[in-house]
């Protein structure tokens, strides 16, 4: 599968931002689907997940209640609607896909995120 991430951008503090992951092929609902991001400087992290239905989400703490994930098996999509943001936020974010949550072995190209204060 191949994964296209879109949306990032530059956003004020408080701001909002969606970010919009396209995967290729007809099983894209067979696939968990995670976002994550990496700063300057510091490694990859976990920001959120969804299993292949929909039906189970996981967050960071870090990110709980700011961020939602969802997806649309019919569009091969997943989106993660980013609300009040903040500069700690500022990241590269990487869609992924594997055959279930924490297992994945396909990556996107990042979308860069940065929020300023």
């Amino acid at each position: 599968v191949q994964l296209q991430a879109s949306g990032g951008g530059l956003v004020q503090a408080g701001g909002s931002l969606r970010l919009s992951c396209a995967a290729s092929g007809r099983t894209f609902s067979s696939y968990a689907m995670g976002w994550f991001r990496q700063a300057p400087g510091k490694e990859r992290e976990f920001v959120a997940a969804i299993s292949g239905s929909g039906g189970i989400t996981d967050y960071a703490d870090s990110v709980t209640g700011r961020v939602t994930i969802s997806r649309d098996n019919g569009k091969n999509t997943v989106l993660l609607q980013m609300n009040s943001l903040k500069p700690e936020d500022t990241a590269v974010y990487y869609c992924a896909a594997g055959p279930r949550l924490g297992a994945y072995g396909y990556w996107g190209q990042g979308t860069q995120v940065t929020v300023s204060s």
